[in-house]
């Protein structure tokens, strides 16, 4: 893994867009196509506001989102199939993007998506990490040798509380408990990950992914054993790092 720590969110934004520009661009070249993962949240705010502007033929991209709430509709301000499609979808068009539909049958839809992406190896994965160091949605304890591409998840208190205190939601309570969630092994099949991570109150999160053991207890720490991860910081959510990383 390696960290690329900058002063602000804005500027954590633009390295991680660029590098993973790059690397589109790269599996555009080599093979004509890309096939990419793109992750919501408010931590990828600025990533993909500079992703959308970068110099890629988004016409030979093929797209997957790494989790949806289970029963919530594509109207609700907290959906990230309506979060994906007006800061990314509907800017950079024409792509191919395949959506997680919360309102589908869940073993129907974890089927349809897990037969979809595995004729399309991932490229690319765009991610973030959760207050608890959830990767997707997969919660502590994760479960890091199901085979499933995509699978029902139970989400925990702290998760939840972390959605509610971005402000997608009235109330704890309107929060959902399920959602359908790639894998921790589909995200590991990609041939690079990068993982945008602003703000303070990751802070905790990250050095335990950073400095501590692999463990799912710490789902996103699995990300050590990955052999490109990007793992892109603000000074604020790399403060608790007992060195800086080479």
């Amino acid at each position: 893994m390696k960290v690329i720590i900058s002063d602000t969110k804005k500027e954590l934004g633009a390295k991680a867009a660029a590098q993973g520009a790059k690397l589109i661009s790269r599996a555009i070249q080599e093979k004509g196509k890309a096939n990419i993962i793109v992750a919501t949240g408010a931590s990828q705010f600025e990533m993909l506001e500079a992703l959308v502007k970068s110099d890629v033929d988004w016409s030979v991209v093929t797209c997957f989102h790494l989790d949806e709430y289970v029963g919530l509709p594509e109207t609700h301000p907290a959906s990230f199939r309506k979060y994906l499609k007006e800061r990314f979808v509907d800017i950079v068009n024409p792509l191919k993007f395949h959506y997680v539909n919360g309102e589908a049958n869940v073993p129907e839809e974890c089927d349809r998506l897990g037969r979809l992406i595995a004729e399309s190896p991932i490229d690319v994965a765009f991610v973030g990490i959760g207050e608890n160091a959830h990767l997707a949605f997969n919660d502590p304890p994760a479960n890091f040798e199901v085979g499933n591409a995509y699978l029902e998840v139970f989400l925990d208190d702290d998760c939840r509380m972390q959605q509610y205190n971005e402000g997608w939601f009235k109330s704890f309570g309107e929060v959902p408990t399920r959602a359908i969630s790639m894998s921790i092994k589909q995200i590991m099949k990609s041939t690079y990950i990068i993982c945008s991570v602003p703000d303070q109150r990751k802070a905790g999160a990250v050095q335990k992914v950073v400095e501590g053991v692999v463990t799912n207890l710490v789902p996103a720490s699995i990300m050590q054993d990955h052999p490109h991860t990007r793992l892109f910081l603000d000074n604020a959510s790399a403060s608790l790092l007992h060195k800086t990383p080479s």
